[in-house]
């Protein structure tokens, strides 16, 4: 008798966790979630069986699909779903540095930093990703998380901007702390990045 109550009590919550997966996701901190992000909270469902219905909620409207595999609540964090769409990356570059008061144009982009050179578009939001070495990438000095979103500080953003381009241009360098940069750069391990980064750092000296 008590083997069948715990055979029924295992079927009833497994029953109860497959026709509530929506509601148990829309419980969580996360607002973008992955196939592989979905079957690790569900480890008593198969995968493809997991597919199926997630691709059956995506059509009914219980919840978004926006590419292969990645599922968004309603309001979800774009710079949630830049870190989801090419995992590792990290928010990084203009998207920082414009929030920060460095560079003053706007971009409407999302941008970061990742293991492959990418632009994509999803709905409306355009994400551009750039390519950078993994032991760079890897590296989580100057990398902060903030909620479900991994995003460089300022000054990190700044070394990955001069690291990755040649003479780009800052509008404003007051807001960067270069004690902190020059703890940091050692990360990139390039001589190229260390002159521009002096050069940088001179200048500013000369303006203050």
């Amino acid at each position: 008798m008590t083997h069948e109550l715990e055979v029924r009590y295992y079927i009833t919550c497994s029953c109860y966790m497959v026709d509530n997966i929506v509601f148990l996701l829309y419980k969580r901190p996360e607002t973008v979630f992955t196939l592989k992000d979905i079957s690790l909270l569900f480890p008593n469902i198969s995968y493809d069986n997991l597919k199926e219905r997630m691709s059956y909620f995506s059509k009914t409207g219980a919840i978004k699909k926006l590419r292969r595999g990645i599922y968004v609540k309603d309001n979800f964090d774009v710079l949630e779903l830049a870190n989801k769409v090419y995992a590792p990356s990290y928010i990084s570059l203009e998207t920082v540095l414009v929030k920060e008061g460095v560079v003053f144009q706007y971009y409407q982009s999302v941008s970061a930093v990742s293991y492959v050179s990418r632009s994509i578009q999803l709905g409306e939001q355009t994400f551009i990703y750039r390519k950078i070495k993994n032991e760079i990438l890897l590296n989580k000095q100057g990398i902060e998380q903030r909620g479900n979103v991994m995003i460089a500080s300022k000054e990190r953003a700044f070394l990955d901007a001069v690291f990755l381009y040649k003479n780009y241009h800052f509008d404003n360098l007051r807001p960067l702390d270069f004690a902190k940069i020059k703890e940091l750069q050692n990360i990139y391990e390039s001589k190229a990045l260390n002159e521009r980064v002096a050069d940088y750092a001179h200048d500013q000296s000369i303006k203050t």
